[in-house]
């Protein structure tokens, strides 16, 4: 199985350990007909006996990938695995409830980096598809052999891009043309830090931590820190004043006991413990 890199990875199964394999010549694009993201689609999929290889969402960068593309995917009628071993790399996109829309930039972008991913990784040609069985570029709507039923997905606004901007963008791309867009330095939102803090399962846990509870966020290690710290703190005031009313009640009992000397003392070693605790920490 292939995995493209830019692509989240939400594997369907069993579909993608029980399907046979293809030797993928064709990349097909689609509109699902529907303004999901890619994770929506993968929960749709996960329902039907369908599924595409890849799902690209209105957002920057949300595109996923439901299978590898060495897999045969049931969304191209008789284009996903041919007699010979061959079959196409099928992309749903996102699109409006009656398919009108045209991509957006970032579902462009999207489109022409897998495309070229495509291109290099199994060699699908740079060339729109002549025939149906033709390796190359294409969408649904291009030969009835790709439909069971018939359809006009992705819509005249797609297919106008596909062939105008689409396509063109992924040869310019693949043949050093063009380069990547250079990403933007876009300040961090108050929604970005709080999800950077709050964020599960990316910290594993603590050796201390509790069994089966693997993961911690950070908002959740600077707590712990900051309550063993202060237990430690509190430990250490407490160790102080009994040190103290020890050395007084040594004194007491013996007139050649220098109080605040042993005091000093005993201050002077206990700075070094915390100074070596505040180094460990």
């Amino acid at each position: 199985m292939a995995w493209y890199p830019l692509a989240k990875k939400l594997e369907l199964q069993p579909e993608s350990d029980q399907q046979p394999a293809i030797r993928p010549t064709q990349l097909i694009v689609h509109s699902v007909v529907a303004p999901w993201t890619a994770q929506r689609l993968y929960e749709y999929w996960k329902s039907t006996a369908l599924e595409s290889h890849f799902g690209i969402g209105y957002g920057a960068g949300d595109i996923a990938q439901y299978i590898g593309t060495e897999t045969r995917a049931d969304a191209n009628a008789g284009a996903n695995r041919r007699s010979d071993g061959t079959g196409a790399i099928s992309v749903e996109t996102a699109s409006n409830s009656t398919a009108t829309d045209p991509w957006n930039a970032s579902q462009v972008e999207e489109l022409i980096q897998l495309g070229v991913w495509a291109h290099q990784r199994h060699g699908v040609p740079l060339r729109i598809c002549r025939t149906h069985s033709d390796p190359g570029f294409g969408y649904h709507s291009m030969f009835p052999q790709w439909s069971t039923s018939g359809t006009a997905c992705p819509g005249k606004a797609r297919i106008k891009q596909f062939r105008e901007v689409v396509f063109p963008g992924i040869v310019a791309r693949a043949t050093g043309k063009t380069t990547p867009p250079k990403e933007a330095n876009v300040p961090l939102s108050t929604d970005d830090v709080k999800k950077i803090w709050t964020t599960d399962g990316i910290l594993k846990s603590p050796s201390t931590a509790a069994k089966g509870n693997d993961h911690w966020t950070a908002e959740s290690y600077i707590k712990d820190i900051h309550l063993r710290i202060r237990q430690a703190q509190a430990e250490l005031s407490a160790t102080h004043a009994t040190v103290r009313t020890l050395a007084e009640a040594l004194a007491a009992r013996d007139d050649a006991v220098d109080v605040d000397h042993l005091m000093e003392r005993i201050e002077t070693r206990l700075e070094g413990i915390r100074m070596s605790f505040e180094v460990e920490s």
